[in-house]
């Protein structure tokens, strides 16, 4: 049995299964492993320093894989911007057909640009009246990212048992649920909730091809599902990272009365998460995690977990749901 959906067919890929693009994860290394193993993998553009160095990236990646893959476009406001309308060209000029967007509005004008070059736009929303501006704006796909998720999800605080069915009841495009999902039975629940697919992060840090270093891959084994931290609440720009001494030091220092972020930034700034991911020293920085560590107990490849996640579905879907209806 294959579970074939709006999404397989959209993205032509075998399995419902996406893995997100992640700051300093999303290379060819790991979107290629899920994009061979029948997912769709997806490099991260910011991950890389310039618009030619993503060029780069999209053509090694074509080379590791012959199946589709994505691109990730994450746009917020910052002091220094990047150019993101270069990187949007060096994703055009490479020929990608798939480009998962997050972040402001400002990300429309990069839809304007890729639309009109058949490119496909999966959208990442954390509430239901985000994903419906988003489908009225013209995106192709909604992912609906639950409070479980690693990052950012939202100031709403609405979980995926509420979020997907509540997205599902509006939104009529395809939908990918996200935050919490690291297996089978999550696969089934999403699919039951009205999501077409899956939407994974954290469980793909934790696979063989991650390109990270495994002190952070034993971090997200280590941690059980109360393993992450909320930060930046105050400043409304919420963010879930993994529980370790360092992100027990940010909580600490923005607990105290008027916090600032300056109080906190050299623990938090992308060189050292960079840092951290590469030399292993957890002591360098935070790190992204979900709520989903509490269901990672190994490190297997991209091959062995996708097949896994989809065997363990279906086995659910023939067996245990199936004889219920007896």
């Amino acid at each position: 049995m294959a579970l074939k959906t709006r999404i397989t067919e959209m993205l032509g890929i075998e399995h419902p299964i996406v893995q997100g693009g992640m700051m300093n994860v999303g290379y060819a290394e790991l979107a290629s492993a899920v994009s061979n193993a029948g997912g769709l993998g997806i490099i991260t553009a910011l991950t890389q320093p310039t618009p030619q160095a993503l060029r780069e990236e999209i053509e090694r990646t074509k080379a590791m894989t012959a199946r589709p893959f994505g691109v990730n476009m994450t746009i917020f406001p910052t002091v220094n911007s990047p150019d993101y309308r270069a990187y949007a060209q060096a994703i055009i000029d490479g020929g990608v057909k798939i480009v998962e967007t997050a972040g402001t509005q400002a990300v429309r004008e990069i839809w304007e640009m890729l639309k009109p070059h058949g490119v496909t736009i999966l959208h990442k929303c954390t509430a239901v009246r985000h994903a419906l501006s988003a489908e009225r704006a013209g995106c192709d796909i909604i992912s609906i990212d639950g409070f479980e998720c690693a990052g950012h999800p939202g100031e709403d605080d609405i979980p995926g048992l509420i979020l997907i069915p509540a997205a599902a009841d509006k939104v009529k495009i395809p939908m990918l649920a996200s935050g919490g999902f690291g297996d089978g039975r999550g696969l089934v629940a999403a699919l039951s909730l009205g999501a077409e697919g899956i939407n994974m992060g954290t469980r793909f840090c934790a696979t063989v091809e991650a390109p990270i270093h495994d002190n952070v891959k034993q971090a997200y084994i280590a941690n059980d599902e109360r393993g992450s931290y909320l930060i930046f609440r105050s400043f409304k720009n919420t963010a879930r990272v993994g529980k370790s001494e360092v992100s027990e030091e940010v909580v600490r220092r923005l607990s105290q009365p008027g916090a600032r972020f300056e109080d906190v930034q050299e623990l938090v700034n992308g060189r050292a998460g960079k840092q951290l991911l590469e030399t292993g020293d957890m002591s360098k920085g935070v790190f992204w995690a979900g709520m989903v560590q509490g269901l990672i107990h190994d490190i297997p490849t991209c091959q062995q977990l996708i097949d896994r996640i989809v065997g363990d579905a279906e086995s659910i879907i023939r067996g245990r749901l199936g004889s219920l209806l007896a």
